[in-house]
């Protein structure tokens, strides 16, 4: 499997979605978005997604140049119609008038609906954190097809439904926690298809609702899990509640559109810390709280103990020097888009 420098990996996705029919500004913002999830670890988040992309903009599911509209709103609160394009241009846009609205008025909020994939969710919680914000942020698929079954269940009846939290600090790395509400999220059974290896049992069932380790299971009527394994119940109800956030209240509903159109309905809450106590102080004790966590005896099989976003930071410092390993499914479909865009010496 090739390794690509960050710079000539965004380079290759973004030119690929321009040829595709995206604007320079798209192709960089989502090619930047999904190169962030690389470096940050989260594989199944990144490059992986551009032939996605691609696919779907072809199928007019994704809108180049979708006007970014208000629909309501008030000083504090947001309501955003993405109108079917680039969640990580809507999502991003939102992030940014959100923090203004918390810049005059402590607190805001805002809902996404009708936009794509959103990427990597703690991409715009953490855009917020960097400015003094505590920032919280959920996402759902809308109507489209399910991925996960509710505890108890074996037939997909929730997305996999992730939520965000980012908080300012003065460690290297950011204090942020970005997690699926499912055991996992479809991108790494994907990513593990295009690997061509085995996954822990415990992520999906089969079509039987027996548990697997092929993750072809999963596209034969397979589900995922919600996180929380024997005690799934925890993450189901989550994943319950981000659905009512990131569906329900932006007005997406729930359950299935038969279309299957993917629709990234988004929560987005923050607060400016500084309506509740001096920034500076904050951060610096929120980073105390970070080491007194690291300064936990480790338990025995672990080296040490590491705070929310910790293991990240060290992969994005590490990959940011050794470059990034793209899988040779993903590379392949990069060089035959390249070869079908007239872009042959983009890939080699």
């Amino acid at each position: 499997m090739p390794i690509v420098a960050a710079d000539r990996l965004t380079a290759i996705a973004s030119t690929l979605l321009q040829c595709a029919g995206a604007s320079k500004e798209e192709g960089d913002t989502v090619a930047k978005g999904c190169v962030a999830a690389n470096l940050a670890g989260h594989d199944s988040h990144g490059v992986i997604a551009i032939p996605t992309y691609i696919d779907r903009m072809g199928k007019g599911h994704i809108v180049p140049g979708a006007p970014f509209e208000i629909k309501q709103e008030t000083a504090t609160t947001t309501v955003v119609d993405g109108n079917w394009g680039f969640g990580f241009v809507v999502a991003e846009k939102t992030a940014k008038l959100t923090m203004e609205k918390a810049k005059k008025s402590n607190v805001a909020a805002a809902t996404i609906l009708r936009q794509s994939h959103v990427g990597r969710l703690g991409a715009y919680p953490l855009m917020a954190a960097r400015e003094g914000f505590i920032a919280i942020m959920t996402a759902d698929s809308g109507r489209s097809p399910k991925a996960v079954a509710p505890f108890g269940g074996r037939e997909a009846r929730l997305g996999t439904n992730p939520i965000s939290i980012a908080i300012p600090s003065d460690l290297d790395g950011p204090f942020v926690l970005d997690m699926a509400t499912s055991g996992v999220a479809v991108g790494k059974i994907k990513l593990a298809q295009a690997k061509g290896t085995k996954i822990p049992e415990g992520w999906i069932v089969n079509k039987d609702g027996k548990p697997t380790t092929d993750p072809f299971d999963y596209d034969k009527g397979g589900v995922l899990l919600p996180l929380g394994g024997a005690e799934g119940f925890k993450g189901s109800g989550l994943s319950a509640v981000v659905e009512v956030l990131s569906a329900v209240l932006p007005g997406l509903g729930f359950g299935v559109d038969p279309t299957g159109r993917h629709n990234d309905g988004c929560f987005l809450a923050m607060f400016k810390v500084e309506a509740f106590r001096p920034l500076a102080q904050f951060k610096a004790e929120v980073a105390d709280f970070a080491r007194y966590l690291k300064a936990t005896p480790p338990a025995e099989g672990y080296s040490e103990v590491m705070y929310p976003g910790e293991v990240e930071y060290r992969r994005e410092q590490e990959r940011l020097k050794s470059g990034i390993e793209v899988d040779a499914k993903t590379w392949k479909n990069f060089g035959d888009l390249a070869a079908k865009y007239g872009k042959d010496g983009l890939v080699a």
